[in-house]
């Protein structure tokens, strides 16, 4: 069995996906690369199979028509054969000597019998055209090197959560939690990264400066005029991430697990109702309304909490007062945290 297989959906990325691939060529026979050409109208499906043709024991390719990046995703969890999974998006790239590190530290694991069902590592903001990067690391929240349980866990700084790019699950926890994500739908990363926690018990945190998320091409989905033009689909997927856990029973096992959930949900509360008054029109506001109705009328309890003890409560000012704040502490937040 292949220790981790890496999942690249690729959309007409010809331009930037052979930086991504060659950094898990690192990982060499330990390793299976599935590129998913999800498609593509370029040379993406003809450098994907010059892969498979060059490394035929790393690389597999899926063709398959255009479904979006959830369906790239859910094409490599069907296929995929190694022991951890990991999806990394075609600008991204990961961190060579960073690989090696955690491979070696999987081969220490498989020698004392140890089962590690999350492993969370460093990720870097990297605006490259910029010459700037932002690293994000859990130090405060888990001990380095220390195979834990989320009852051990420290408390989530205000900018921290666990995403999409810190993260290597085991494959079979994905399949139990029964990962799905929509298709033709932006943002599912979201749902990837959250709906399988309530099915990690071991948890172990490795101080590696392992993925590289690129951030500045005009198209990207983080892009605040992209995302303001997707919001249907951001708010599509909020929805769905409230719905992942049933969070009352999590918090009757695992407490901080279901503290930061709600967290979470609060965070994507907060991005689709600040984005919405960007939009500011009244189709939007009456969209704020309506999700925030959505999750009261799903469930009180989460709406409460959402509202009167979270960040996004602050997102769901009354007045033009109130959104002129959320507005002004969305654009310092921005600045600081260099998020797009």
């Amino acid at each position: 069995m292949k220790d981790i297989t890496f999942t690249v959906p690729c959309y007409n990325s010809e331009s930037y996906m052979e930086r991504c691939i060659d950094t898990l060529l690192s990982g060499e026979e330990r390793v299976e690369i599935i590129i998913v050409d999800d498609g593509s109208t370029d040379r993406t499906g003809e450098i994907a199979d010059n892969y498979a043709k060059n490394y035929p024991e790393i690389v597999k390719v899926i063709h398959q028509e255009n479904g979006g990046h959830g369906a790239g995703v859910n094409a490599g969890l069907e296929h995929a054969t190694g022991r951890y999974f990991k999806v990394v998006d075609s600008d991204d790239w990961l961190e060579e000597s960073q690989l090696q590190k955690l491979l070696q530290t999987i081969e220490q694991w498989d020698k004392s019998d140890t089962r590690v069902d999350l492993i969370v590592c460093n990720y870097i903001y990297d605006h490259l055209y910029e010459g700037k990067a932002k690293r994000m690391t859990y130090g405060n929240v888990f001990k380095e090197n220390v195979v834990c349980g989320w009852n051990d866990i420290g408390r989530f700084r205000p900018s921290q959560y666990l995403v999409m790019h810190a993260l290597f699950y085991r494959t079979d926890v994905l399949r139990r939690a029964g990962v799905r994500l929509p298709r033709h739908t932006f943002y599912v990363d979201n749902i990837f990264a959250n709906q399988p926690l309530p099915y990690v018990h071991t948890i172990c945190y490795l101080n590696l400066d392992m993925y590289h998320y690129f951030l500045g091409r005009e198209d990207q989905s983080v892009n605040e005029k992209v995302l303001m033009q997707r919001i249907d689909q951001q708010i599509r997927v909020t929805k769905l991430v409230s719905n992942c856990a049933d969070i009352g029973k999590v918090e009757r096992r695992y407490p901080k697990l279901a503290n930061y959930l709600t967290r979470n949900i609060s965070i994507m509360m907060a991005i689709s109702s600040i984005h919405l008054l960007l939009i500011g029109t009244s189709e939007a506001m009456q969209k704020r309304e309506m999700l925030w109705n959505y999750i009261k009328n799903h469930n009180q309890k989460l709406y409460f909490k959402l509202k009167r003890r979270t960040i996004s409560g602050l997102t769901y000012l009354p007045g033009k007062f109130g959104a002129g704040i959320t507005l002004a502490g969305y654009k310092t937040a921005r600045k600081i945290y260099q998020f797009n």
